[in-house]
């Protein structure tokens, strides 16, 4: 039964769809294919093998095949704020480009005041507050506490997804707290849900090279364990085009997916790939368009207990957001009118974009915008206003 929140039984509808011929005459994928139709699951020796196969055409056809069986010609956003809390750290990752000292001349701290300031002028088209920041050296949990409640007692109906599994062990330490009593206190507070930032690559010789000093790969998976056994659904991601290798790509999505067969609790993927402007990490390999849509595609192969694939179009910028919406994504970044870390990394998309425009390009590949809350448990079909209906698919464009 198909609903605005896709199909009951995406695997029936999975084998009705007739089968490209880009899959059914490659043995690989053929294979892959008839493992899925019978209700299998991808290994990582195969996932592996997918992402070194050379045809790529076939793989994205794959993951489409697969999105359109979960969700139809439906893609689902929200319409949300970032705000960043703080640029100040006391890491220094080697890939962030947003990070300052605290004696930077640009380096600031939101106050509580502040905060709620940056929502107003958006708290009436809104809802959701995307929250993350930095390790500042000196704020505790209350300051957390009072920066959720006041923005709750102020907006009790914007959603407020914040805080990275490092942010959440740096206030544990910080506070003398253990990681489920934090969680247990921030939730108290306001806080309905975790973005999923900072996974980067889940193999530690990898975090070792690119981001030495954050959490380890079990620590990440271990907050959002404790995160979702207490109720409080989160987000996973991946940076990928830094230095790991196509294999570590593919061990990734099989530690996230393995925590999500224990626990049910990660509502969407976000992969993006590495942006180079400003950073301090030179030995980068730099992910292709190609790499993209091939990360997006097995991305959707792979994790098949995990409902959402998003195509994040501040990192990815709307064409190939677009392009990834037609490779296995369902889900688009949404309206977020502000955003600091992705643009000080040297993303270029636009901060202005409204529903109007989003439904806009969701429908320029044949789809119908689906406006979602935070959680995935409210849907609405969007109807934007009526202007120029051309539709017209954007052209992918590589910086």
């Amino acid at each position: 039964m198909s609903t605005l929140a896709g199909f009951s039984d995406w695997n029936t509808q999975f084998n009705e769809l007739e089968i490209p011929i880009s899959i059914s005459s490659d043995t690989l994928l053929s294979e892959c294919y008839y493992l899925i139709s019978n209700g299998g699951r991808i290994s990582l020796e195969l996932g592996i093998k997918l992402f070194n196969h050379s045809n790529l055409s076939g793989i994205l056809a794959l993951g489409n095949l697969i999105k359109k069986s979960r969700y139809g010609n439906y893609v689902y956003f929200n319409e949300n704020l970032h705000v960043n809390t703080t640029n100040i750290c006391i890491l220094a990752c080697r890939f962030c480009a947003f990070r300052k000292g605290p004696r930077h001349s640009e380096a600031y701290s939101l106050n509580v005041k502040d905060y709620i300031k940056q929502i107003m002028p958006y708290s009436d088209r809104i809802d959701e507050i995307h929250s993350v920041g930095g390790l500042h050296p000196e704020w505790k949990i209350e300051h957390y506490e009072e920066l959720y409640r006041e923005s709750k007692k102020k907006y009790p109906n914007i959603m407020i997804k914040s805080l990275t599994a490092v942010e959440i062990k740096h206030i544990a330490n910080r506070s003398g707290l253990s990681i489920q009593n934090t969680l247990i206190r921030l939730s108290d507070a306001g806080l309905d849900s975790l973005p999923g930032g900072g996974a980067e690559i889940l193999v530690d010789t990898v975090r070792n090279r690119i981001c030495r000093g954050k959490e380890s790969s079990e620590e990440y998976l271990n907050i959002h364990k404790i995160a979702h056994n207490l109720g409080i659904s989160t987000n996973c991601t991946m940076l990928f085009g830094t230095v790991e290798t196509l294999d570590e790509r593919a061990i990734h999505l099989d530690k996230l997916r393995k925590l999500q067969d224990e626990t049910n609790g990660f509502q969407c993927f976000v992969p993006y790939p590495f942006l180079p402007d400003k950073s301090r990490l030179p030995e980068a390999q730099l992910a292709t368009l190609n790499e993209i849509l091939r990360v997006i595609a097995i991305s959707r192969i792979m994790l098949d207990n995990i409902p959402h694939i998003k195509a994040y179009r501040m990192n990815l910028g709307s064409q190939t957001a677009s392009l990834a919406l037609l490779v296995g994504a369902d889900d688009l970044d949404g309206t977020v009118s502000h955003e600091e870390i992705m643009q000080e990394a040297g993303s270029n998309a636009r901060l202005d974009t409204d529903s109007d425009e989003l439904s806009r390009l969701i429908e320029s590949i044949d789809s119908i915008p689906i406006k979602r809350n935070t959680l995935y448990t409210e849907f609405s079909r969007f109807q934007r206003k009526l202007s120029d209906d051309s539709r017209r698919l954007p052209i992918a464009q590589q910086a």
